[in-house]
C-alpha cells in the first residue's frame, strides 16, 4: 500500500497518528486536517449482444491485470461523473459510443489497487443494439471481442469479474438461468 503523506497538504504541518473514527489517521494539529485513505474510483460498461448472447470483454495491454480479458474500464477524473468516465473509458478501449440513457448500473466490484489500497469499480451495461461502431481495441487495449458464457471457462479473464460478466449476458438477454437471480 502507498504511505500516507508525512505533511499536511493544506498548512505544511507534520501530522501525527490520532484515533478517529475508531481508526488510526494521520491527523494535522494545526488545522486539524485529517487523511482519509479511501478507494479510488473506476467506471465501465460492459457491452452484451443477444445473438449469440456475449459480453464485450478487452484484453488488458497493462497493468492492473496486464494480458487479461477484463470489462472496458478505467479511473475517473476529478470532475466526472461514474456513468461519463464508464461511457469515455468504453469508447477509449473499444471505439463503441453509447449514450448515458442506454446505459444502467450492474454492479460494483472492490478490488485490489494497482498502487496498493483498492478501486471501486462503477459498472454499467449496455446492450449492443444501443451502441455505435465496430469494436476495436483502443487504449490500454491490445485486443476487444465477445465472449459467450461457455467460452468464459477458458478465458484468461480478470480475477472475479467472471459473475460480473455472466450477469451482464442475462440483464440484457432476461436469462435468468443459473447465473442469474430471480426477481
Amino acid at each position: 500500500m502507498t504511505a500516507a503523506p508525512a505533511y499536511c497538504p493544506h498548512c505544511g504541518t507534520m501530522l501525527e497518528e490520532r484515533r478517529r473514527e475508531g481508526r488510526s489517521r494521520r491527523f494535522c494539529p494545526d488545522c486539524e486536517w485529517v487523511v482519509y485513505r479511501n478507494p479510488d474510483p473506476a467506471a465501465g460498461v460492459l457491452v452484451v449482444r443477444e445473438d449469440p448472447p456475449s459480453v464485450l470483454l478487452v484484453k488488458r495491454s497493462s497493468a492492473p491485470a496486464a494480458g487479461r480479458w477484463s470489462l472496458p474500464a478505467g479511473y475517473l477524473e476529478w470532475d466526472e461523473p461514474a456513468p461519463d468516465a464508464g461511457i469515455r473509458e468504453l469508447h477509449e478501449e473499444t471505439t463503441l459510443s453509447v449514450a448515458p440513457a442506454d446505459a444502467s448500473l450492474l454492479s460494483t466490484r472492490l478490488r485490489p489497487g494497482a498502487h496498493g489500497g483498492y478501486t471501486l469499480v462503477v459498472i454499467y451495461v449496455a446492450s449492443a443494439e444501443d451502441v455505435d461502431g465496430t469494436p476495436s481495441a483502443g487504449s490500454d487495449a491490445a485486443a476487444v471481442r465477445y465472449f459467450e458464457p461457455a467460452e468464459l471457462d477458458a478465458a484468461a479473464l480478470e480475477p472475479e469479474y467472471r459473475p460480473v460478466f455472466e450477469d451482464a449476458i442475462d440483464t440484457v438477454t432476461g436469462d435468468q438461468g443459473a447465473g442469474g437471480s430471480p426477481s
